[in-house]
């Protein structure tokens, strides 16, 4: 084209070529931010106390670009737990609760201890890397998916109701978390602990009065 000049000529070319490097710069970041994030569940899911090295090497990445993302392993363990959080959620409100509430505990128990399985001592990082405050305000989301069954399951009949509802909560997943430490410590077989769990709870639930008939 006539009476372009040099600079008309850099001009035109930065304006195509910048938001093209940009863009695959996002993507590469968006990448390794996943890769990131898949390495520290796995990661911390079989060993609580691993190493950001560690959790670089299986990202495929150095640790430079690891810190590049997340400024500590604190931030990235709360990142990940975040995360797991909300896939839990996920994957219990998809849980059918309708029904008989001993058969829906049931449903929700084994969909529980699969999760539990899946991330495994990931519950021991968040507790060791996040404030209390905020562990328990991540980790009440998921209790919150628990109240509306057992308080039907108590204002009909099928569990008790001589106990605070609160205890009850805290009951299961005391039963989940002590699951997945006899798994780990060869007491039970991981096929069994589901059965274990339901058998468990659903006996600490059964009103005194159901026991007696």
């Amino acid at each position: 084209m006539a009476g372009r000049t040099a600079a008309d000529t850099l001009m035109l070319n930065i304006s195509w070529e910048v938001p093209a490097v940009t863009t695959l710069k996002r993507a590469d970041a968006r990448k390794n931010i996943e890769s990131i994030m898949d390495a520290a569940t796995a990661c911390l899911a079989r060993d609580p106390d691993v190493s950001v090295a560690d959790i670089a090497k299986a990202a495929g990445v150095g640790r430079v670009t690891l810190y590049g993302h997340f400024e500590s392993r604190a931030t990235l363990v709360t990142q990940v737990v975040e995360r797991a959080i909300q896939q839990s959620d996920e994957a219990l409100g998809a849980v059918d609760l309708d029904g008989d509430p001993r058969a829906a505990l049931s449903r929700l128990l084994e969909a529980s201890w699969r999760l539990t399985q899946q991330y495994g001592a990931l519950i021991v990082a968040a507790e060791q890397s996040m404030p209390h405050e905020q562990f328990q305000a991540v980790h009440l989301g998921l209790i919150d998916r628990w109240k509306p069954l057992m308080e039907r399951g108590r204002n009909d009949g099928s569990f008790r109701d001589d106990q605070p509802l609160e205890w009850q909560l805290t009951l299961l997943q005391s039963v989940l978390h002590a699951a997945s430490g006899a798994v780990y410590r060869g007491e039970i077989k991981a096929t069994d602990a589901a059965t274990l769990i339901d058998g468990t709870v659903q006996a600490a639930l059964t009103p005194p009065s159901a026991t007696r008939d």
